[in-house]
């Protein structure tokens, strides 16, 4: 049996979607990158240690 994460899970020193280990300390809260494992765009949301969520959508801004 396969557990599922839930969709708002952030994952810690990996990616939330597929679990590929991200290193590094050159990361900054909020930035965004790509997984080299899926290609999902992941928002930085803690430093230490590294945890890592999928990036919201953007959406177009139809405001003045």
């Amino acid at each position: 049996m396969q557990l599922q994460k839930p969709m708002d899970a952030a994952g810690v020193n990996g990616c939330p979607t597929c679990a590929f280990e991200i290193l590094g300390d050159h990361f900054m809260e909020g930035e965004v990158l790509t997984c080299e494992g899926c290609s999902a765009e992941l928002e930085v949301v803690g430093l230490k240690p590294l945890r890592l969520a999928e990036a919201p959508e953007v959406e177009e801004d139809w405001g003045e």
